[in-house]
């Protein structure tokens, strides 16, 4: 059985990784199959089996042939073809053999070819660099060899013309005429080149004298003048408070730059343009009130260069001024007190409240246009200063802890209070609207009680008694003392004396907003020798209770005045000759009632009286009594006895009868002597 195979020696054929593209693919199609409009089922099909048909075919032809071949080849002529198929291998291999080595003994000879061109080629620039070498030695440097460059030393190798051939004399002259022309055209440049770097040089000395004069100008007035922090080639002056927020003291540093004319610019950095400034307004009912706008508050480019810095201070200064009124607000929320936007809200009693907001100059005057009551702005102008003055004195208590020692270091970073500025304003303002209503309240009791006849001493009062200095301590410094003692929580005390001997009352009223208990509390002391029973009530939050204590206490007194009258002598009914003396009987102090006993049981008469802010009240009736005495519960009226009234003042209301009583103890021994009649 004779079998053939081949044993190539090529290569195998590389295949391509990436296949055939859509497009080359549907043209091979379009090439074998023609094209796809051609194509239908029927026709795939018959060429599926046109295909079968044929490799069937072919495939039992091959199987014929091998069986045929197998069984005629004997083993003699199968070896000789093996021998005839190995000698063809041999001489295939031999060919491929000769082929390369042909190959390689070619590359070898271009490569020696292309390293000698090489050499030369780095001779000729080893050479050119040499030789350029003596008029260009960086240049030419770079291109030399690290050989040459030990064997040769730069510019060792010149060249020059020799015997050049002779040049006529027009081309002479035209060549001179040429260079003269350059050589003219040259120093006329540097000559004008000169006068312009003069001329700049003169305007520059004349920007530095402006520019270093307007400096030290500021200088002499006090302004810190140093180096820009972030550019060490600037001047910068620095107008902003040391002590102020980190944020606001960073900002109160301004470049001083230098103009083309050598003017000083002002470079305010995230400084608003125009001026602004803390406006305060007060609302009493109807009426707005707003305060008047600082001086010096607005400024323009043709202002001075420290009015320029006066107003970026005053900005920064404005600002930081109503950065802090904000978180104090908002600290101050149980006060009422309420921030919207640019606006802070202080409720100070029930017909005034304060609007403090941030504003332009220009919406200032507007303001002040549009309002006609600025003629009566001292409570704002002063608000305005006094907030303006704490700030100031804010910043001195920074600079005094901080020049002090240190506290020691903790893990924890203790916290930045806020600023009192608001708190002892409105702290004031409360404290002076109660006072107000207190000498209100005494005096409209004092004049119905002097009204009534009764000649009780005048009461006394020291406002601000906290805030009058001290003969022990030593003065302090005049603007620290004062703003201390607003600081602190304010007192005014109130005395005054009774009708009856040893009677006296004191009130104290203390304002605090800054520490607990905040707001107004009333201390109330009271002193009745006549009423054991009576006992202070101590500290009092509201105005109603403080009116009823004190009207109790006058009321007390009254009562105890009209008991300790003695009333003149009267005749016994029953015995002609006998008279006696009488007073009323206090039975109910408290109630303001008092007792006449009479003989008879059914004619004890009881005053009742009443005792308010604007009018005394004095009732009179016949009462029976259970007991005789007039203190039992079960006691009533006499249906056959009227009621006598009489009120103090008396403009309007008399006694029933129309006849009107000078005074309280006029009306007390009327009763009584008409009770006995």
């Amino acid at each position: 059985m004779a079998e053939s195979f081949t044993l190539p020696l090529r290569p195998p054929p590389e295949q391509n990784e990436r296949p055939d593209t859509l497009p080359v693919e549907i043209a091979q199609i379009n090439n074998q199959w023609g094209s796809f409009r051609e194509v239908n089922e029927e026709i795939l099909l018959a060429k599926i089996a046109e295909e079968e048909k044929r490799h069937g075919a072919q495939q039992d032809e091959d199987m014929d042939e091998g069986e045929q071949e197998v069984g005629e080849i004997d083993p003699t002529e199968r070896r000789e073809q093996l021998y005839k198929r190995r000698h063809e291998i041999t001489q295939f291999a031999m060919l491929v053999t000769s082929t390369l080595k042909g190959a390689l003994e070619r590359s070898a000879a271009n490569e020696c070819l292309n390293s000698k061109s090489h050499q030369e080629t780095m001779l000729a620039l080893d050479f050119i660099s040499l030789l350029l070498s003596k008029h260009a030695p960086r240049q030419a440097e770079t291109s030399m060899s690290p050989l040459l460059k030990q064997l040769a030393p730069l510019g060792s190798l010149d060249s020059d013309l020799v015997n050049p051939p002779p040049r006529p004399e027009s081309s002479i002259k035209d060549i001179s005429t040429v260079s003269r022309g350059w050589r003219i055209q040259n120093f006329n440049s540097a000559s004008s080149k000169l006068l312009s770097a003069a001329t700049r040089l003169n305007g520059e000395i004349e920007s530095e004298i402006r520019y270093w004069g307007e400096v030290l100008a500021i200088k002499d007035k006090g302004w810190k003048v140093c180096r820009h922090p972030r550019e060490k080639q600037a001047l910068a002056v620095q107008y902003g408070f040391m002590e102020a927020t980190p944020i606001f003291r960073d900002r109160g540093l301004a470049s001083l730059r230098r103009a083309n004319d050598g003017s000083l610019i002002l470079d305010k950095g995230l400084l608003p343009t125009g001026a602004r400034h803390v406006r305060v307004r007060v609302k009493q009912g109807d009426q707005v009130f707003v305060s008047s706008k600082p001086s010096g508050a607005g400024s323009s480019d043709a202002d001075s260069i420290e009015q320029r810095i006066l107003q970026a201070r005053d900005s920064v200064f404005e600002e930081e001024l109503f950065h802090e009124l904000v978180r104090e607000a908002r600290a101050m929320a149980g006060c009422s007190v309420t921030t919207r936007q640019n606006l802070i809200r202080i409720p100070v009693s029930d017909e005034m409240e304060i609007l403090l907001d941030l504003v332009d100059a220009e919406t200032h005057d507007i303001a002040l246009g549009q309002n006609g009551l600025q003629h009566d702005s001292r409570l704002t102008d002063g608000l305005a200063h006094a907030i303006r003055i704490l700030l100031c004195f804010a910043h001195r208590q920074n600079l005094r802890r901080r020049t002090q020692i240190p506290r020691p270091l903790t893990t924890t970073r203790p916290a930045t209070p806020e600023y009192h500025l608001l708190r002892p304003a409105l702290a004031y303002l409360q404290h002076l609207s109660h006072v107000r209503w207190l000498e209100s309240f005494l005096s409209d009791i004092y004049s119905t009680l002097r009204s009534a006849g009764l000649d009780i001493p005048q009461w006394t009062s020291n406002p601000y008694a906290n805030w009058k200095p001290s003969s022990t301590s030593p003065p302090p410094a005049a603007l620290e003392g004062l703003v201390e003692k607003f600081l602190r929580p304010i007192e005014s005390v109130f005395s005054g004396k009774l009708l009856t001997s040893r009677g006296s009352f004191t009130v104290t009223v203390r304002t605090n907003l800054s520490s607990l208990p905040f707001g107004t509390l009333y201390d109330v002391s009271l002193d009745l020798p006549t009423v054991p029973d009576l006992r202070s009530p101590g500290r009092l939050g509201l105005k109603d209770d403080v009116e009823t204590a004190i009207t109790h206490l006058l009321l007390l007194d009254l009562v105890s005045t009209i008991s300790s009258k003695t009333l003149p002598a009267v005749r016994d009914g029953q015995n002609a000759n006998v008279s006696k003396e009488q007073t009323w009987d206090a039975v109910y102090p408290h109630l303001g009632e008092l007792l006449l006993p009479n003989t008879n049981p059914e004619k004890h008469k009881k005053m009742k009286v009443a005792l308010s802010r604007h009018e005394i009240t004095l009732t009179t009736y016949i009462v029976r009594s259970i007991d005789g005495i007039g203190r039992g519960t079960c006691e009533r009226r006499s249906h056959n006895a009227a009621a006598h009234l009489c009120k103090f003042p008396q403009s309007s209301v008399g006694a029933p009868s129309g006849q009107e009583y000078p005074s309280v103890m006029d009306f007390v021994v009327a009763e009584a002597t008409e009770g006995h009649s």
